[in-house]
């Protein structure tokens, strides 16, 4: 017999007569409550849905009673409770959990940022640019659950291709690794989250190294087009980021008592990777000079801020902040330099092990981490670190030109012995301007 809908009462029921098989008699009022008509008996049911993201994920029946030991009313009581409980995802005879998938996207961006990123000393810079990704490239999402990318990866998959349509391919690709990291450390702590990351769906834009460094013979003119800028602290700035292969973040926030005149280094307390990556770069001739030259310019140029910064700048933290120039006026800045720097050391044939030392790279292999990198500053990679200066400031071209030989040589570095150990000398140098 096809099943019937009408309105449930203890009289309607009475009145059902048992058929060949079973047959179901659908209450017309209330969705999913039904009475199942057998030969012996009649049984009050219920029977609901659990949907999910526009995805159904279950359908349960509860058998809640005989007709004869309960009342309609009874029953339909309780056929509520029964499609209550499974409209919330909890299955027939489990007992009551929290909400599978409840953490949202931006609480598992604020766990990732607080109890991962911060606590672990990881590089404002680098904190900055994954909340950026969250914040503004996933800023729909951040109240959703993040269990809905989880059960539903095409989501990502199409949040890729939009961003690599609107931002570019390296921008998406980047975006997808920040989500990726959130989403697997939101999983240690949250098991019902899918164990699948979503951002394994996507196909990655292929990205190329970019090649912007310049060899030896480019610096010249390079140096030319530095020399004409303006701004003679910023000129400065670009030149030490040049000689220094340092990322041009680091060297921004280096303070006055970073730099150690006698040990000629400077100190970079917190790079890309966090406090645990600290480490201190051998100054050469030529760099010792360039820093000689922005102190005493950050001083006439930003006399308050210049007590503390190499780069002052009248700015809100009191130094150097966006490093950008026209390309027509500086056609090599930033990265590009960091670039240079890694190409001339190989033309200056310093060894790769060195480089790496140098630049701050992981070393590669397992017999580099016996290496003392501290050992090897004050004398074998400063004597590197001169040997690439030279190629820069010394090349037969510059040579050539009076004013820029003028402009590298100025300030005046003294060698003296005074303080120093017995048989080393020591350099010092005036930061008065």
């Amino acid at each position: 017999m096809a099943d019937q809908r009408k309105i449930l009462t203890d009289r309607s029921i009475a009145r059902l007569c048992a058929g060949e098989k079973q047959y179901k008699v659908r209450d017309s009022e209330l969705p999913g409550f039904f009475v199942l008509v057998g030969k012996r008996r009649k049984t009050f049911m219920a029977q609901g849905e659990f949907w999910r993201d526009g995805v159904r994920e279950f359908t349960a029946q509860v058998k809640l009673g005989d007709f004869g030991e309960m009342t309609t009313r009874q029953a339909r009581g309780k056929a509520k409770d029964a499609l209550g409980s499974i409209a919330k995802g909890q299955r027939p005879g489990e007992a009551p959990t929290i909400k599978p998938g409840s953490i949202t996207l931006r609480q598992a961006w604020e766990r990732y940022r607080d109890a991962h990123m911060k606590r672990k000393g990881r590089n404002s810079g680098t904190i900055e640019n994954y909340r950026d990704h969250m914040e503004r490239l996933f800023k729909d999402w951040l109240d959703n659950p993040l269990a809905r990318l989880g059960r539903q990866p095409i989501l990502v998959v199409e949040r890729h291709d939009k961003i690599t349509q609107e931002n570019g391919p390296y921008i998406a690709n980047g975006a997808m690794r920040s989500l990726r990291a959130v989403y697997n450390h939101a999983r240690r702590s949250n098991t019902d989250l899918p164990a699948a990351n979503p951002v394994s769906a996507i196909d990655w834009n292929k990205e190329h190294r970019r090649n912007t460094g310049m060899g030896p013979n480019d610096i010249s003119g390079w140096l030319k087009e530095l020399y004409a800028l303006d701004n003679p602290l910023r000129r400065e700035f670009h030149l030490l980021t040049l000689l220094s292969g340092s990322r041009p973040t680091a060297l921004k926030k280096v303070r006055i008592e970073h730099i150690d005149l006698r040990g000629r280094l400077i100190h970079i307390p917190k790079p890309k990777g966090g406090e645990e990556k600290a480490f201190d770069i051998p100054l050469s001739r030529p760099m010792f000079r360039c820093i000689i030259r922005a102190v005493r310019w950050g001083r006439i140029m930003f006399s308050e801020q210049g007590k503390s910064w190499l780069f002052p700048a009248d700015s809100e933290p009191g130094h150097l902040v966006e490093h950008k120039e026209e390309r027509d006026v500086l056609s090599k800045w930033g990265n590009d330099l960091r670039q240079s720097y890694r190409t001339l050391a190989q033309a200056a044939g310093v060894s790769e092990l060195d480089i790496h030392l140098l630049m701050n790279h992981s070393l590669p292999g397992v017999n580099a981490g016996y290496i003392t990198r501290d050992r090897l500053l004050r004398d074998h990679l400063r004597q590197q670190q001169q040997r690439i200066s030279e190629l820069v400031v010394h090349s037969l071209e510059v040579k050539r030109d009076p004013p820029l030989v003028r402009w590298l040589g100025s300030a005046k570095v003294e060698e003296t012995a005074d303080q120093a150990e017995p048989g080393v000398r020591s350099e010092t140098m005036s930061m008065a301007a």
